[in-house]
Formats: structure tokens, C-alpha cells, sequence
């Protein structure tokens, strides 16, 4: 049952807090536990019931493995992640394999077809995290029903955060939580609704210019130049408040039960380089990529030419965990390379002696080239197939020419007869009606570069786990701006949430649910 559902809101979630709480009341701590554990499995297998069987093979197999890795038995660990990561790439990879096995061999091989578990790549993650923590022994206690809420605690068990083991459970040991918080209450529900907001309004709303145009080209419809940007920027923009208003829900469903998950999501368009995009965006996954294949592959403690295979492994290998395609091999190859430039121009920059000089100028035209080069990287992980994403990109670098609407030629008057002349084509375009596409698209834009993001207007309650680099805090929003209970934001809260939910019917799946 998704977030942005009437289900959800309406019957799920006060029935699970109103349970939570009330157990808590009463003093019975493992009983509301074992009532939010109940919870989070219904809400799991409200998609298909036999997903349930998987999660509670790997639950119970990773549990009593875990106890067993933590006497310190390095091949018992070895044993168990490849047990996860097998697990995995059967639902996941096997069909891919394959199918390119097919292609380079020739021969025909039929497997029996087989669904994919929801969510499985981020319970399999945390699980292998689990498993590593348990051999370093930073995990003290055993106990199966935490262990159970570990894995399946609902809000973050379908998008993440993918998190540690001594993040969240020794919360669970704090008898505060289990009692109920208004504040924390009114927090969580403002957190869940302004990301609803998000998602419901802005993303889907982009969804509607960017789907039809990745649609064409994979029909094989020439894009024009205005069409392939629209199409690019759209998905661009749909992608970044699918995905923050997922992890903004997140967020405040944990809060309202007095719980913190990491911060996943911090205003990644704003950043002036990919080394820091990639501290932004989906930054658990960044944070589990790096302390389990780069940091073990030697990062960069072996000379700069390791260091940079071992940023192309670790971003083809996180691709790959995205989607079983080469467009997801693609893009994260993309990434890899765009980090090794970008980690190889700063190493130029200490030994010439220019290390952080540029100013205003500088960031701005730094902040560009890296949101233009996220832009084009995210064709390849839209698109359905490499030519696709080719055709969508050729088109935007004006291989099929440049041309405007048709209805601009009357608007524009003599300003369109000198146009054509200098080459501009005027004709019907199908995927590019004009000014509607580009005021919306500029609004997001801006909404993105110059707003606050929700975590900073929360900062008075710090509703999250800071797990970003060296502990860097969020930039305070303007005083206007930053939450607190009052009449003014319960009047926002009730608009965001009457706008949202009047505005369900068109909702679509979460991006990060098909991974």
C-alpha cells in the first residue's frame, strides 16, 4: 500500500500509531513493538501476500546467521553476504544475465518467470550491513522481535534509507518513544504531508510533460531539440520531488513514532560538483556503497589510478543495483567517470594552488555544468533501452536541427520570417505546446535552487539522523520560514494536505519502488 494512497493515510496509519501508543501506554513495550512489526508486515504484503515468504526467509536466516558471524568467523560472513547477494540476483539479475548469455552464445535458455520481491534490494543491504556489523561486533544485542522491526519498520522499508543496526534499534530502548508526543506527533504528520505534497503536485505534474516524451522516442519518434529538453528537464525535476517527497514521508512517518531514520535526500541540484551530489542525493546508498565495496576494495589508499577503478567499480556495481538493464550500467558508468574528472580536477586545482578560488561566478558556473551533466546522465536511466536514451540525447544536442511551434510564426510576425531565414523551422510538434511547459519547468527550477528544502524548515525539531559527510549540518532556513506549532502553519499543513489529496486520483507509483 503506497504512501500516497486513501488507505494509507486514512485506515493504516492512525490504526498503527493509535496501536503503537496505546500499547505503550500501558507499559506493554514488546507487545507495541511486536504491534508495529505486525503493522509493517501488512503493509508490506498488501502488495502480493508470497513477497512475505521471501522477507521472512532472509529475515530469519540473517537473524540466526548474524548471531553466529558474531563470534568472528570471517568465512561464516563470506557465506552470508553471498547467500544475500545470491538471493538478490536471482529475483533480480537472472533474467538479465540470461539474456545477454542468450545474445553473445546463441543458445536459447527459458527460465520459469518470476516476480520481483518489492523492495528487496534495500532489505537485502541493510541485511548484508547487518551481517558486517554483527563480525565487527557493533552489535550488542540479539534479540529476534528488535531484529524483526529492524528489517521491516515501515517507513523506510520500501525506498530506504538503507540503515545500521546501532542507528535505530537502541531507539527502541528509550521507553519516551512509546509514549505519545503531540509535538513530535504534529512534526511528523507536517514532514508526511509536505512530501506528500511534493510527490502528488510537483512530481506527477512533471511526470505528465516527461513520460510522453520518452514514450515517442522509444517508438521511434524524432524528437525536436525543444521536445528532447522538455522531455530531459521534466524527468529531471519529476525524479528529485519523487524522490524527496518519498524521503520527506519517510521521515516523518519514523518521527511521528518518536523515531529519527537518516537524512537521505539533501537538495541535490544545489550542488557545484558530482563528488557533491553524490554526498546529497540518495546518501545512505552512498554511504553503504562506500563502507562495503569501496573502502573494502581499498579506496584510495592504493595511488590515484586504484582509486579510480575502484570508483568505476563501485559506481557501475550501483547502477546495476538500480535496474537490471545496461541503461542502469550506463548511467552509473557515467557517474563513475564524471567523479574520477571531477576527483582528478581537484587534485590539479591543490597543486596549482587555486583550491577553492572562483567565487560567486565560479560556483554558479560549476553548480551549472554539474546539473547539466545529472540532466543527460538521467536520459540513460529514464530511457527503456541505450538507444533510446541515444536518440533523446542526440536530439537534444540539435542533431535533428532547431525548430519552434508552429503557432509562433503568426505570434511572432516579421521576428519568425527572419528566423526561418537564418534556419529555424516552424512546425507542429506533438510533445512541445510552449509557454504552459516552460513556466512550469522554470517554477520547479527555481523552487529547487532557491527554497529551503523541508528538513531545514524542521530544523528546530531535527526530525533526522545526520549521516552526511563529517556530520555537516543543513543551512538554517530563514526564521519565516523554519516550523513551529502555530495557527499560520496548521493553515499550510491543511492546504498541502487538501490540495494532495484531492489531487490522489492522478497519483502514480514511487520511482524507487521498482528498485
Amino acid at each position: 500500500m503506497p504512501f500516497n494512497s486513501y488507505l494509507f493515510i486514512f485506515i493504516f496509519m492512525p490504526i498503527a500509531a493509535a496501536g503503537f501508543f496505546l500499547l505503550g501506554r500501558s507499559g506493554r513495550y514488546p507487545w507495541a513493538v511486536a504491534w508495529l512489526v505486525g503493522a509493517s508486515l501488512v503493509f508490506y504484503g498488501w502488495w502480493n501476500p508470497l513477497f512475505l515468504l521471501v522477507m521472512a526467509g532472509s529475515i530469519l536466516f540473517n537473524y540466526y546467521w548474524g548471531m553466529a558471524v558474531s563470534r568472528g568467523s570471517r568465512s561464516l560472513l563470506a557465506i552470508g553476504i553471498a547467500a544475500n547477494l545470491g538471493l538478490l540476483g536471482y529475483f533480480k539479475y537472472a533474467d538479465f544475465f540470461v539474456d545477454n548469455l542468450s545474445v553473445v552464445t546463441g543458445m536459447t535458455i527459458n527460465l520459469p518467470e518470476v516476480a520481483l520481491p518489492l523492495a528487496i534490494s534495500f532489505y537485502t543491504f541493510q541485511q548484508i550491513s547487518y551481517l558486517v556489523d554483527a563480525y565487527r561486533g557493533k552489535v550488542r544485542e540479539h534479540h529476534f522481535l528488535n531484529y524483526c522491526l529492524f528489517v521491516t519498520f515501515f517507513p523506510r522499508l520500501i525506498q530506504g534509507p538503507i540503515v545500521y543496526h546501532q542507528e535505530i534499534m537502541p531507539q527502541f530502548d528509550q521507553k519516551e518513544i512509546f509514549r505519545f508526543n503531540p509535538r513530535m506527533v504534529a512534526a511528523g504528520v507536517t514532514i508526511f504531508f509536505f512530501g506528500l505534497f511534493k510527490k502528488v503536485i510537483l512530481a506527477d505534474g512533471l511526470a505528465l510533460y516527461a513520460t510522453p516524451v520518452f514514450e515517442a522516442a522509444r517508438q521511434g519518434y524524432v524528437l525536436s531539440f525543444l521536445e528532447a529538453w522538455e522531455g530531459a528537464l521534466a524527468y529531471t525535476l519529476q525524479i528529485y520531488f519523487d524522490f524527496s517527497g518519498y524521503s520527506d514521508m519517510a521521515i516523518g512517518l519514523a518521527y511521528l513514532f518518536g523515531i529519527r531514520i537518516p537524512l537521505n535526500f539533501n537538495s541535490p541540484y544545489k550542488s557545484v560538483n558530482i563528488i557533491d551530489f553524490w554526498r546529497r542525493w540518495h546518501i545512505s546508498l552512498s554511504r553503504f556503497l562506500k563502507d562495503y565495496l569501496y573502502i573494502p576494495l581499498g579506496g584510495n589508499r592504493q595511488g590515484e589510478v586504484r582509486r579510480f577503478v575502484n570508483l568505476m567499480i563501485t559506481m557501475l556495481l550501483g547502477g546495476l543495483w538500480h535496474g537490471a538493464a545496461w541503461t542502469f550500467v550506463l548511467w552509473g558508468g557515467m557517474h563513475g567517470v564524471l567523479l574520477v574528472v571531477n576527483h582528478s580536477w581537484v587534485k590539479l586545482k591543490q597543486r596549482l594552488g587555486y583550491e577553492g578560488r572562483g567565487g560567486r561566478a565560479g560556483r554558479l558556473l560549476a553548480g551549472a555544468a554539474t546539473f547539466l551533466a545529472v540532466t543527460v546522465a538521467w536520459v540513460f536511466f529514464r530511457a527503456e533501452s541505450a538507444s533510446t536514451a541515444f536518440r533523446v540525447v542526440g536530439a537534444m544536442a540539435g542533431a535533428n536541427g532547431f525548430a519552434l511551434p508552429e503557432k509562433y510564426l503568426q505570434k511572432f510576425g516579421l521576428p519568425a520570417l527572419q528566423l526561418e531565414q537564418w534556419g529555424v523551422d516552424f512546425h507542429v510538434m506533438r510533445y512541445f505546446e510552449g509557454s504552459n511547459e516552460v513556466v512550469h519547468i522554470i517554477l520547479a527550477l527555481l523552487m529547487v535552487w532557491l527554497a529551503p528544502n523541508v528538513q531545514q524548515m524542521m530544523d528546530r525539531c531535527t526530525p533526522y539522523l545526520n549521516i552526511m559527510a563529517k556530520g555537516k549540518k543543513l543551512p538554517a532556513a530563514p526564521a519565516w520560514l523554519t516550523w513551529r506549532p502555530s495557527y499560520l502553519w496548521a493553515i499550510a499543513l491543511v492546504v498541502c494536505a487538501l490540495v494532495s489529496l484531492l489531487s490522489m486520483s492522478r497519483a502514480s507509483e514511487f520511482i524507487y519502488f521498482q528498485f
